[in-house]
């Protein structure tokens, strides 16, 4: 392949499935995914943390990404909270206020069950300094299993949310054509002090710091597979010296939903990413279509 852009096989068939009509699309399942950062040694300029996940995954299985999932029914419970407040966050994120808060716990909540790291402390203006060890590491499987709710963990610890850490990126949606979707909002923090990241969950069978550019150039040589959303946030973060600077940048990204279009013109069906040309694609119609397409 030319790079290392996640593209299934099954995507064509379904494609022209969605054109004919004999598809109904899923609906999207909110979701949300952190760009985790830290300073190189030297200034040398900010690392982020990716997770390949497990080759066996269903969706997206191989592929890089950032520390992420899908919102809990629970992340909808009021949490001990610290920084913006509902009303700013549901207006930056377009949503509710109830809404806000649960994509914000769900970032938050799935950078410590993947990663080990914890955007919360003590009070307003603290942070946990460790998250290491046998208690923390047991309750992140609980939460991991839905067997203790983000609030209750935070309450029994004695602990506040701290969403002054978090600075809203971006937001995809899943193609319509794709069975699982998600409606996802990225974000992006600075690794708090003291804190490290840990390899804790089972979705993922690699993590490592990556220099953006260096991500984006194993990318350009087909060495890395990404989906869409993670090479594009990955190359919005180049243009940043450092980890303070990326994280301060995040008041100026377009947070305005990016989703997939998929449109019959002659005897192909054209994939375009609106405002990522990239990503473009042309699918034959014809019965004996290759499976795979044809980028632009």
């Amino acid at each position: 392949m030319a790079n290392g852009q996640w593209y299934p096989p099954e995507w064509p068939a379904r494609i022209r499935a969605l054109a004919s009509g004999e598809l109904t699309p899923a609906a999207p399942r909110r979701a949300a995914t952190v760009m985790l950062l830290r300073d190189g040694p030297g200034g040398t300029g900010p690392r982020v943390h990716m997770v390949r996940r497990r080759a066996s995954m269903a969706f997206a299985g191989g592929a890089y990404a950032y520390p992420g999932g899908g919102v809990d029914p629970r992340d909808d419970r009021p949490v001990r909270w610290a920084g913006p407040s509902l009303e700013s966050w549901g207006e930056r994120l377009g949503v509710s206020p109830a809404e806000a808060q649960a994509v914000v716990c769900a970032a938050v909540r799935e950078t410590f069950e993947e990663a080990g790291v914890l955007l919360a402390g003590p009070g307003p203006d603290s942070v946990v300094a460790d998250t290491t060890g046998e208690e923390w590491a047991a309750d992140r499987a609980a939460l991991e299993a839905h067997e203790l709710s983000f609030a209750d963990f935070l309450d029994r610890r004695g602990l506040v949310l701290r969403s002054d850490l978090l600075a809203a990126w971006a937001r995809w949606i899943t193609p319509e054509f794709e069975p699982r979707r998600y409606d996802t909002w990225f974000f992006a923090a600075v690794l708090p002090v003291g804190q490290v990241t840990v390899e804790t969950s089972g979705e993922a069978d690699r993590t490592e710091w990556a220099r953006p550019a260096d991500a984006a150039a194993r990318y350009d040589r087909g060495e890395l597979l990404m989906m869409p959303p993670t090479i594009a946030t990955l190359r919005a973060l180049l243009p940043y010296t450092s980890a303070a600077e990326a994280l301060a940048g995040a008041a100026d990204q377009d947070l305005t939903p990016v989703v997939a279009e998929a449109e019959l013109r002659g005897e192909e069906v054209v994939l375009t990413w609106p405002g990522h040309e990239e990503f473009t694609r042309h699918v034959p119609t014809g019965p004996r279509a290759p499976l795979e397409g044809r980028r632009s």
